[in-house]
């Protein structure tokens, strides 16, 4: 079966962003297929180059480039989301200013909702978390 994971929860105060990675991760070790993860509303923050967790605490932002590192998993963004919680490419910075680097993490692509409709139809099931 092809999987598309939809993540809503922000990389920290919620467990919606880690259960969704930890899904992902099982997805992988079996005989499915992990197609894409769209990041929407708060989960868009799951893609903050900025956010930087304690030395002993798990760095879920590593663990999604990690796993688009290793199984080529797309990872998609919401462009609108993303601007309206700070989440910035460096390619946008010059419609902005007031802000001198971007802070999307690498690996992490911003799209729109067309793609997360795309995915949609060309999977079997779509996940949120």
């Amino acid at each position: 079966m092809n999987y598309t994971i939809l993540v809503t929860g922000a990389a920290y105060g919620t467990q919606n962003a880690s259960t969704a990675f930890l899904f992902c991760k099982s997805l992988l070790k079996t005989n499915n297929i992990l197609y894409s993860v769209f990041f929407y509303c708060d989960g868009v923050l799951n893609a903050n180059s900025m956010i930087t967790p304690a030395i002993d605490e798990f760095n879920l932002i590593k663990a999604w480039q990690k796993l688009n590192k290793k199984h080529k998993v797309k990872l998609y963004v919401c462009n609108s989301a993303a601007l309206r919680r700070g989440i910035i490419e460096d390619e946008k910075l010059l419609n902005n200013k007031n802000v001198k680097t971007g802070n999307l993490a690498f690996f992490f692509q911003l799209s729109s909702l067309i793609e997360l409709a795309h995915s949609i139809k060309i999977c079997d099931r779509i996940i949120q978390f």
